[in-house]
């Protein structure tokens, strides 16, 4: 006998497969929801607000494959060199069985800032897969949005700037902004560009210098050039202030800091169109100053054709690509000053001179040189032409760091100490209750066996004199300069001050005289370690705030991710 259903159970059943379907094709808004393919887009630092930005929108309109499956798209950020230092790792990892092709840690869409780094990549994956050429070449990647390098200065500076044929030529011999022009105020040559190891605008900044001081095109430059002309390269050098990770992050602490700690900038235009979008009271307009010739930073989408981009990752991939490229993201990217990589796309109304930019502007556009030229020009930065540095590495180590505190910080540190370049200086001082004698350390066999001593002798116990150790810090780098060298404090604490025999504003008082406005120029840098509340933020954000630097918070987990982005401030 043939039963039928019962309405109830009817209805529960439909409602039950209305759940199931929901569960497997997800709204691609809620992470914990999704049960469709993931793309995940591990792009360079200039396009992470766009790809963020362009992510939403897309997840929104519930994408699918023609078979149905459901699409979302996730974005990671970091610098253009981090990233290509990633996936040569997990390549590696891949080559030698560490690694599973169907991990999540594997990006299925990549992009750098520019081509230089794309090219990197495609050089150094070719050098661990010969012949199989996962990824692919520069023009078989899509455009998806570019940005120009340019000089970034305030009107003045600019000025003088715009009526010299090459700024980088002249940057090798001038101390004054009016050595490079009579008519520009007689301001110091302090300039900032980010670390070319780690992001692709100090790269390219890198590359232009070269190709300045040498005459040729970077596509023309030999390994025997770099060793020619690094000298030079290295007097351009010896004006930097500070290097960094991030481009825009360096453009808005040229705004935060004014023309003594930096008076001209190696930036992105989009860098300068994001420093004037928000002015603070008072503050002046800056401007970009477009070289005779310069990069454009081509931003490209890369799908890798390599063993971890499944067929149907790569119909997604590609998929998220043409949504990049339509009107709608390109406009996304117009608003955040980056210039369209779709013909036919205007630029949008931030691109005008009250922002600081020429929306017409005609430069000749660069090409990369060839990747062994450029790892001699990395290698030769990091050896001869970067400018040098001194810091004093200050430590908590009073009571409170008991348990994986210690351990953690020693670990970051001894990794500090073994990175330290043939030119670098380190002071070594640890505190509590009491304030140490500088353990000096410098990148030498010897040096770094110094170090070593010192981490295998801290030792948790005691008070928090947080303020007295910071000032003995100062006063210690006043009786020891390093001329012509990046001086600077680092501070690392994970409690409030208790004991010292000055407070928070004679601190303040004291470190107004060794600021960018003087001649000693020391900039301080603090890591809060551990629970906010435990320490003091605000007091810990006010001490870098006054001299140029700034503060970051770090735990047993990040405090190694802290310590290796600060270490490239200098």
């Amino acid at each position: 006998m043939h039963l039928q259903p019962r309405p109830f159970i009817t209805r529960l059943t439909a409602v039950l497969s209305l759940l199931l379907l929901s569960a497997c094709n997800g709204s691609n808004t809620n992470p914990d929801k999704f049960g469709g393919l993931t793309i995940k887009f591990l792009a360079g630092s200039a396009l992470g607000d766009f790809c963020n930005q362009a992510a939403e929108k897309f997840n929104q309109q519930q994408p699918q494959l023609d078979n149905g499956t459901a699409i979302r798209l996730t974005c990671e950020s970091m610098g253009s060199g981090d990233i290509v230092t990633r996936l040569v790792s997990q390549g590696s990892q891949l080559k030698n069985g560490t690694l599973e092709a169907e991990s999540a840690e594997l990006p299925t869409l990549i992009s750098v800032d520019g081509e230089i780094y794309q090219s990197q990549l495609i050089y150094r994956m070719n050098q661990l897969f010969p012949g199989q050429n996962y990824i692919p070449e520069i023009t078989d990647s899509p455009l998806l949005v570019n940005s120009p390098m340019v000089f970034m200065a305030q009107e003045d500076v600019a000025t003088g700037l715009k009526n010299t044929a090459d700024p980088f030529k002249a940057l090798v011999t001038a101390e004054t902004h009016q050595d490079i022009d009579p008519a520009s105020p007689p301001l110091a040559v302090h300039y900032v560009h980010t670390a070319p190891t780690r992001s692709n605008s100090g790269l390219q900044t890198l590359v232009a210098q070269y190709a300045a001081v040498s005459g040729k095109r970077p596509e023309d430059l030999t390994v025997e050039d770099v060793k020619n002309y690094e000298s030079q390269v290295q007097q351009i050098q010896s004006k930097i202030t500070r290097y960094g990770v991030s481009t825009d992050s360096l453009a808005q602490a040229m705004v935060q800091n004014g023309p003594f700690w930096a008076s001209v900038g190696s930036v992105y235009e989009s860098s300068v169109i994001a420093a004037n979008a928000n002015p603070q009271p008072n503050q002046p307009r800056y401007q970009a100053v477009y070289p005779n010739a310069t990069f454009t930073s081509n931003m490209r989408a890369i799908i890798p054709n390599a063993p971890w981009v499944s067929e149907e990752e790569k119909a997604a991939a590609e998929k998220v690509v043409t949504y990049l490229q339509s009107p709608e993201a390109q406009q996304i990217a117009t608003e955040l000053g980056l210039r369209p990589g779709t013909p036919g796309v205007a630029l949008g109304p931030k691109f005008i001179p009250e922002f600081g930019v020429n929306p017409q502007a005609k430069y000749d556009s660069y090409r990369p040189p060839q990747p062994e030229v450029v790892e001699a020009m990395l290698t030769s930065w990091q050896e001869v032409a970067k400018k040098p540095s001194q810091v004093v590495v200050v430590v908590d180590t009073s009571g409170s760091m008991t348990g994986n505190k210690l351990p953690a910080v020693q670990n970051t540190l001894q990794k500090y100490i073994n990175s330290l370049g043939s030119k670098d200086k380190i002071a070594l001082i640890d505190f509590d209750e009491e304030i140490r004698e500088p353990v000096l350390v410098e990148g030498t066999d010897a040096g770094r066996n110094r170090g070593l001593e010192f981490i295998s002798g801290l030792k948790a116990d005691g008070g928090t004199k947080l303020y007295d150790a910071a000032l003995y810090a100062r006063n210690w780098l006043q009786e020891n300069p390093r001329p012509d060298a990046i001086n600077a404090v680092l501070i690392l604490t994970d409690g409030e001050d208790s004991g010292s025999q000055i407070n928070l504003n004679q601190l303040e008082q004291e470190l107004q005289k060794s600021g960018f406005n003087s001649d000693q120029r020391i900039a301080f840098f603090t890591i809060g370690y551990g629970r906010e509340g435990e320490f003091d933020p605000q007091a810990l954000k006010k001490i870098a705030d006054l001299n140029a630097g700034y503060y970051r918070k770090g735990d047993p987990e990040t405090i190694a991710t802290v310590m290796n982005d600060l270490q490239v401030e200098f």
